[in-house]
């Protein structure tokens, strides 16, 4: 009973199922798009018809994704803190309800055969309700409240792991149903339909069975009123039973934080991830383009195996905090990830055939590795009553940087086409180069600190 209990607290199935849902949608909404602007160029010269494409994808996913991307600047930090106050599951249901509401838009838009600026709207319908910045800042939230902080980097990068291995089974499998479901009249009805079921599974799963747990290591009340009651016995008695305590580490007081957290610390973190999801973004938002376009014009099938590839990197980056976290600091782990992206996302600049997209997706085996871990450090240096409010802040500003990344990236993207379709790229590997730099203040100011600790001990 208690392990059902304790089960019920996991939030993998809500994120394993939220991500399948997302990859179908994902590869749904890329190639209606692609076909829409297919059919509203196809008067186009054939040796047109290809820019004009890509310069129309492009213009979409411009204005989309700055919509997805500005509209929960408006509603997420007041979902933070109300289920910091509250209940924590608000910032996962509600976001979900709006993943619901807004997918089934493009289903819709499918089946009627309506233009495609419906989806700028569904976008300000799923940001208003959260979004992926308050819904991931609510499930980091979780992840953090049931693990010790010894063990803090290794239960959020498995939380990732179920992330990208879902978006894995959801990539291979898109494609597929997208090429082979042929329903009537509209391609990707299936695709579609399927991302919504699982959308309405996890709505249901986290409202009614998910419950939000306790943190871990924290003592029980009985223990706390015990001291009290012995609050007279000497104080030789009393230091040797905090010593005990904190030995057996039975009761971590995992919500406190440390007595006087690093501005600076907490600054260079926020620095150093704003700086490496620059690069990460802006290289993510314009490699589909890139990958629809000659030498490599690939198709559905294709793209569900690239995407699945990339997922891939959430596997080897588990593997990678596994390993490491048992001999090297949080700090050394976050330099090895973003080393492995930006060397990846380097050669990635000059893929030309289908073989080489894989080996450089294959050297950036470690590039998940730096945003969990750095939320694994926040937390660190955060009190447990605050991890919302600290979370979606860190994620707000993840998605204001994602956002102009994503508008310039773009843009560029569409200015180099005639010249070298991979510049983005190289611009993504020296942001990401750009990024160890606060990273490496932080392990310095780490070491500093540690070593005054010791000689205060002693």
């Amino acid at each position: 009973m208690v392990g059902g209990m304790a089960a019920r607290t996991w939030i993998e199935p809500v994120v394993a199922g939220a991500q399948v849902a997302s990859s179908f949608y994902d590869t749904g909404l890329l190639l209606v798009v692609k076909n829409y602007y297919n059919q509203t160029n196809s008067t186009a010269p054939a040796h047109l018809l290809e820019d004009r494409q890509q310069k129309a994808v492009s213009d979409f996913y411009i204005i989309y994704n700055l919509v997805l991307g500005l509209s929960p600047l408006l509603t997420a930090y007041g979902l933070a803190k109300l289920g910091d106050k509250k209940n924590r599951k608000i910032t996962i249901c509600l976001p979900l309800l709006g993943y619901l509401v807004s997918r089934s838009l493009l289903l819709l838009l499918i089946l009627l055969e309506w233009p495609i600026e419906v989806m700028y709207g569904a976008a300000a319908l799923n940001g208003l309700t959260g979004g992926f910045t308050t819904y991931w800042a609510g499930v980091m939230a979780l992840g953090s409240l049931s693990s010790a902080e010894r063990r803090r980097s290794l239960r959020l990068i498995v939380i990732e792991l179920t992330y990208g291995m879902a978006g894995f089974l959801g990539s291979i499998v898109s494609g597929h149903i997208f090429v082979h479901s042929h329903i009537s009249y509209r391609q990707g009805t299936v695709l579609v339909a399927c991302s919504i079921g699982c959308y309405a599974f996890c709505f249901l799963y986290s409202f009614f069975v998910l419950k939000v747990p306790m943190p871990e290591g924290t003592c029980p009340a009985s223990t706390t009123h015990s001291r009290l009651k012995d609050r007279d016995q000497p104080d030789s008695q009393l230091a040797e039973d905090e010593r005990t305590a904190g030995s057996s580490g039975s009761c971590e007081d995992e919500g406190r934080g440390p007595l006087a957290p690093s501005k600076l610390i907490i600054a260079m973190l926020f620095v150093g991830a704003v700086l490496y999801d620059l690069a990460v973004v802006g290289a993510m938002d314009v490699l589909p383009l890139f990958l629809l376009k000659k030498p490599l014009s690939w198709g559905p099938v294709e793209i569900g195996y690239g995407n699945a590839a990339g997922y891939m990197i959430f596997i080897t980056s588990f593997l990678g905090v596994f390993v490491f976290s048992k001999y090297l600091r949080d700090t050394t782990m976050i330099i090895i990830g973003i080393l492995s992206f930006s060397v990846g996302i380097l050669i990635m600049a000059f893929v030309r055939q289908t073989f080489l997209f894989y080996v450089a997706r294959a050297i950036m085996l470690f590039a998940v590795i730096p945003l969990p871990t750095i939320r694994s450090l926040l937390s660190k240096h955060v009190q447990g009553s605050s991890y919302g409010k600290v979370f979606v802040l860190l994620q707000l500003s993840l998605v204001i940087t994602g956002v102009a990344t994503s508008t310039a990236y773009n843009k560029i993207y569409q200015n180099i086409l005639d010249w070298f379709s991979g510049f983005c790229f190289i611009l993504s590997c020296v942001a990401g180069c750009l990024s160890i730099i606060p990273i490496s203040i932080v392990a310095y100011k780490q070491r500093s600190t540690s070593g005054s600790l010791e000689i205060l001990a002693e």
